[in-house]
């Protein structure tokens, strides 16, 4: 009964120490969130109106789209759409190509990651710098992100450090280990430092900012009133990506649009409270045109959302503003971490996003859940995450993709289940497993026994209890 996902987190758990550092950082973000959720008394108010607010701009989406794209334009903004991951790659090179751009900066962009864009712009000689710190350092590492908001928080600063020594960045003399000493960003003379790391980093991006020919920036909200663009760092990359190139290029799935900027209030009041911990960002940047003597391009990606928006049962998934609280919260998360999953997002989210992208392919996810719906519980959009795993397990033999021993066992449960005297009869002896050799019980033959000490069978089942009045 294993999937690619049990698979690859069993793999993981060979390393505890790993695991239980993963399981409370994580968890530690999702208390923060629980402190400042606590703090609002409207806290919940907030969470509705935040539903509502997509709700309705999902199913009028057609006619938002329409003025955020008039609003757009009207500020001087070039305003392109594409239909598909394909399509999105090439109107982005187009743009890149006609500027003779060979570098470009950009900010943390899950729609990017969804459309593999670097490694298409790459093929083509255009050289993409990651200027999120997370992200860039997973990009010399050559990784995938592990979470949506803090993708390397997984990695560790030994092999951080490591990783800028291997790409050169310390070489410059007043980082070397030697003056260190000398360097108020580490007075330890520790090369791994996360503070000394920190400034290592920032020196190196603060180059690749003056040689870029072009900035991107993802869009965390577009305000179809006014046609501006909102994105939200805590690290200011954003700014620097579009202060100093003169081309400005938004990438910005349809979903991301809100109506005005009294919409705007609620979700910047729950974005990071949920994400992490935070009252707010500490940058939220507002871009409604380009820069004096620069151009600004936005490019509207659709990418199989207007299918998802015509799935009954699934559409709500596209109220999600990937705040990343369903996977600090997520036992299973973070227990078997962002690699175990098969899709690029991980977590309650990202299963259900992998569904509804190929049912078949990325199935395996679902079993990458206890249906605890704590996940439920701290979306700030009210999005139904562990209803609908539930509702694609249903759909499991329909792909083709059900695991025949599982349906073997339900077809024998229902058997049982459904003759009253016969199940009766096998709680009565069901005692008598407790008398097996322990070797015998704890075998490869009984699944239930695997990663678990096996179960002692009461005397009396609930039942008996019940109608002897013991409960």
């Amino acid at each position: 009964m294993s999937t690619q996902h049990s698979k690859a987190a069993e793999r993981y758990q060979q390393r505890p120490e790993v695991v239980n550092r993963h399981d409370q950082t994580f968890f530690g973000v999702r208390q923060k969130r629980d402190r400042m959720a606590q703090a609002l008394p409207e806290w919940e108010d907030l969470r509705e109106a935040a539903s509502q607010i997509k709700k309705h701009t999902i199913t009028h989406l057609a006619d938002y789209l329409e003025q955020f794209e008039q609003n757009a334009i009207r500020n001087g903004v070039h305003v392109h759409w594409a239909k598909d991951a394909k399509e999105y790659n090439e109107i982005v090179y187009d743009i890149l190509q006609s500027h003779g751009v060979k570098k470009v900066v950009k900010s943390k962009s899950m729609l990017t990651e969804e459309c593999r864009l670097n490694q298409s712009l790459e093929k083509k000689g255009i050289e993409v710098i990651e200027t999120d710190l997370g992200e860039r350092i997973l990009q010399m590492m050559k990784l995938a992100p592990s979470h949506i908001v803090m993708p390397a928080l997984h990695v560790h600063r030994e092999d951080i450090g490591d990783c800028f020594r291997k790409s050169g960045l310390m070489e410059n003399p007043d980082l070397s280990d030697s003056s260190a000493q000398a360097n108020p960003y580490n007075p330890t003379g520790d090369s791994n430092d996360p503070t000394f790391l920190t400034y290592v980093a920032r020196m190196h991006l603060r180059q690749q900012f003056m040689e870029a020919d072009a900035g991107m920036t993802g869009a965390n909200f577009g305000i179809a009133e006014t046609g501006d663009v909102v994105v939200c760092t805590n690290e200011g990359n954003a700014d620097m990506s579009t202060s100093i190139p003169k081309l400005h290029i938004v990438s910005m799935g349809i979903e991301k649009l809100i109506p005005n900027y009294q919409a705007m209030g609620v979700f910047q009041r729950l974005l990071a409270r949920n994400g992490t911990g935070q009252e707010t960002t500490v940058y939220t940047s507002h871009f409604r045109g380009p820069r004096p003597g620069g151009e600004m391009h936005i490019v509207l990606v659709d990418n199989g959302r207007s299918s998802i928006l015509g799935n009954h049962e699934h559409w709500q998934t596209l109220k999600c503003m990937r705040c990343g609280a369903c996977m600090n919260t997520c036992p299973v998360y973070r227990r078997s971490a962002g690699y175990s999953y098969t899709y690029f997002i991980p977590g309650p989210i990202g299963i259900n996003l992998s569904m509804l992208r190929d049912a078949r392919r990325f199935s395996d996810n679902v079993s990458a859940c206890s249906l605890c719906c704590s996940c439920d519980n701290v979306c700030p959009v009210k999005v139904d995450l562990s209803t609908q795993v539930y509702r694609w397990r249903q759909q499991l033999d329909s792909f083709g993709t059900a695991d025949p021993m599982k349906k073997i066992m339900s077809q024998a449960m229902a058997f049982l289940f459904n003759r009253p005297q016969l199940y009766t009869g096998v709680l009565r002896l069901s005692p008598g497993v407790n008398w097996l050799p322990g070797p015998v019980v704890q075998s490869s033959l009984n699944l239930w026994a695997y990663g678990h000490q096996m179960m002692k069978f009461p005397q009396k089942s609930f039942h008996q209890l019940w109608k002897e009045k013991q409960l």
